[in-house]
């Protein structure tokens, strides 16, 4: 583990979706507007990412499971989180007050410890028309998180996938955003 910097810390958490694999662009741009990073991944989101990979670049484990009564923390207290990408089932459950998972409580705790929460939804249209959904959302802007536009991860025309944009959750982390 990295000793700390002094500067504002970011946990990212990370849920199952195709983008995630590219999660690497959003800790680099969040490192460079000055946060020290760490990575909290949904179980199925780990296999995901580069494990190896984000561990270098943050120089702190992932963390996907609770740790032991007694084991150090591995990440400060967050100054902010990133939720990106988010999911149906991670938005739905933590909009239910749900904590099964190490990311799903470490959601639950950020706002009731008064921490700004940003999200980046990967969600596609019929997923996203569904009432829980929805409301689920609305249930959470309601607690002040602040929501960037939705991905649906459309394929283009080229055979590739649209532009995830991951710096809007930074965007949505600065103060007047």
């Amino acid at each position: 583990m990295s000793e700390p910097t002094g500067k504002p810390f970011l946990y990212v958490v990370v849920c199952a979706a195709g983008v995630a694999e590219d999660v690497g662009t959003l800790i680099t741009a969040a490192q460079e507007r000055g946060w020290e990073v760490g990575v909290i991944a949904t179980p199925q989101g780990l296999g995901f990412i580069d494990a190896a990979a984000v561990e270098a670049r943050t120089g702190r484990p992932i963390r996907s499971a609770w740790r032991a009564p007694g084991d150090p923390r591995p990440f400060p207290a967050p100054d902010a989180v990133a939720l990106a990408p988010a999911t149906f089932n991670t938005v739905n459950k933590w909009a239910a007050g749900i904590s099964d998972t190490l990311a799903l409580g470490t959601l639950c705790e950020a706002y009731g410890l008064g921490v700004p929460i940003a999200v980046l939804p990967c969600v596609n249209e019929a997923l996203a028309a569904h009432p829980a959904y929805r409301a689920g959302v609305e249930r959470l802007r309601g607690m002040g998180v602040r929501f960037g536009d939705p991905y649906a991860g459309d394929d283009q025309q080229d055979g590739g996938r649209g532009d995830f944009r991951w710096e809007r959750v930074l965007d949505l982390l600065t103060p007047g955003a």
